[in-house]
């Protein structure tokens, strides 16, 4: 058999029907997804909810050091810093000071920071709050569940949340004031 050279024509008739086909599939495929809650839509689709600037920020419960569920959910109509850390995080040590202040400079604006300890023991993770003097939420995290959602790559990783449960501000790595403070200014705090 003789290769046949496409026609113009042809080729714009094979992209039509490859395009509604691809119409077709995703108009089956959110059908498939009526109803179900936004993490089984994402299951269904083998996708994971990805914490970016300008969507929600993805709700989770965890403990805190005083045995009660906290969720994130919970300070909806607050600005809310996200502090993923570890005991062992040099940088994480460095920052949380400054943490702490802006914590105490901001709290009675209802200022809330959720800082999600890395699958660490109660204990260590008590001690490390204790030697700080930390007086925000610490939240224990067996099993790295809410790391593994924020899709944490090292240590320090914050996420500022703004009022509306979106996020404005991702920083990743050790914050100097300024840093903090810019992003805090992104949630609605400060300048």
């Amino acid at each position: 058999m003789a290769d046949q050279e496409e026609s113009p024509s042809n080729r714009k008739w094979i992209i039509a029907v490859a395009v509604l086909l691809g119409v077709t599939l995703s108009v089956a495929g959110g059908r498939a997804l009526v109803g179900r809650s936004e993490e089984e839509q994402v299951t269904a689709q083998g996708m994971q909810i990805a914490p970016v600037g300008g969507a929600l920020a993805p709700d989770f419960t965890l403990v805190n050091l005083e045995g009660e569920n906290v969720s994130l959910s919970d300070f909806k109509g607050q600005p809310v810093l996200i502090n993923l850390w570890a005991i062992w995080c040099g940088p994480c040590r460095i920052e949380m000071p400054t943490i702490q202040s802006r914590f105490e400079k901001y709290r009675d604006e209802g200022f809330i920071v959720l800082a999600v300890n890395f699958d660490e023991q109660k204990a260590d993770v008590q001690a490390f709050g204790d030697e700080f003097g930390l007086t925000f939420q610490m939240l224990l995290d067996p099993g790295a569940k809410v790391q593994k959602l924020y899709r944490t790559r090292s240590y320090p990783t914050s996420f500022f949340v703004d009022r509306k449960g979106v996020i404005q501000a991702q920083h990743i790595g050790v914050m100097t004031e300024g840093n903090l403070d810019g992003n805090l200014a992104q949630i609605g705090l400060g300048n």
